[in-house]
């Protein structure tokens, strides 16, 4: 090809490549709303805010950020939403039901990126491939893989009879009957502890401990993923093994965890879709992502330390082991 004909096959290109991949608008400053469960030096925050650096994005020179945590103030969830309205953000990120909902009632022309378990199933959009409103974000499908935890974590434990699944206090009736229903086909008496608050995890624990649970599934909730330290001590100390969603928080020393790892939808994935819309994609054009690849990790030295002997065909069925 001659050198004018590259040139100008070139130029074409650059017409014709999408607005997300160009840069973003010399001298201006971007400003990010977030209303996540966590304080922004938590390390999953931190690497989330690396993603916007590595993408020239830099906290200081062109991009401000208005934080509100809110795990220890649920309560305050709308205000704290109305309050990244007020503060004129470009765009509001927000995790769970809860959050999202308080971001789409405080505003309906700012571009909202949320993760939730079932973005369509729980109405926050009515497309996954054209977001409807000012809503986009990512799906975890958490309650698609609650009862396929549950039967790792009855598998993993023959001799398993009492089994104390800790929810959120929102979490729907029809899907923990349906986990009840489950377990009593295995003959697994399953306690469920619907969790409000940080100061109810650990008397809930002792609670199911003291009436006969022998291990815990922890369900998905931003409430018990901000508290998961808890958790794992709390269980570790009375020797009950716990399954949990991300495989990261069995890296972390929960016994088991099955699901899609966190760090690929919020670290990677989330500020993406925030940068897309920074530059100027409209969120009609940003389909909500979901998890294509689920992982079972298996923590082998939390196993030895609570004195549970894992079985084979379990070990040969996990992704990874944490030995």
């Amino acid at each position: 090809m001659r050198r004018r004909d590259f040139i100008a096959v070139l130029g074409g290109a650059a017409i014709a490549w999408p607005w997300e991949t160009r840069a973003q608008q010399a001298g201006r400053t971007y400003r990010l709303g977030v209303l996540l469960p966590l304080p922004r030096d938590a390390p999953v925050n931190v690497a989330f805010l690396e993603e916007f650096r590595r993408n020239g994005f830099i906290e200081g020179q062109n991009l401000e950020i208005e934080w509100r945590a809110y795990w220890q103030h649920v309560d305050l969830i709308s205000q704290y939403a109305a309050e990244l309205v007020g503060a004129r953000v470009d765009v509001i990120t927000a995790i769970a039901d809860e959050a999202i909902r308080a971001a789409q009632q405080a505003t309906k022309t700012i571009p909202i990126v949320g993760m939730v378990d079932d973005m369509l199933g729980s109405g926050i959009v009515k497309s996954l491939a054209r977001p409807d409103g000012n809503t986009t974000g990512v799906s975890i499908l958490a309650i698609d893989l609650d009862g396929k935890r549950q039967d790792i974590l009855i598998e993993a434990l023959p001799g398993l009879r009492r089994l104390a699944a800790f929810a959120d206090v929102n979490d729907s009736a029809a899907k923990l009957d349906a986990l009840q229903e489950a377990a009593r086909a295995h003959n697994v008496e399953l306690s469920i502890y619907r969790i409000a608050s940080g100061e109810e995890i650990a008397p809930a624990i002792d609670k199911a401990h003291a009436l006969g649970a022998t291990a815990l599934n922890i369900l998905a909730s931003p409430l018990l993923w901000a508290n998961r330290q808890l958790i794992m001590d709390r269980a570790a100390a009375l020797h009950l093994p716990t399954m949990h969603i991300f495989p990261e928080e069995a890296e972390e020393g929960a016994f088991a965890a099955y699901g899609p790892r966190l760090g690929r939808l919020f670290v990677e994935a989330m500020p993406q879709q925030i940068i897309k819309l920074f530059r100027g994609v409209k969120v009609a054009d940003i389909p909500v992502e979901q998890p294509t690849k689920f992982e079972l990790v298996i923590n082998l030295k939390t196993a030895k330390a609570i004195g549970v002997t894992v079985l084979p065909a379990l070990l040969l069925r996990a992704d990874k082991l944490i030995e």
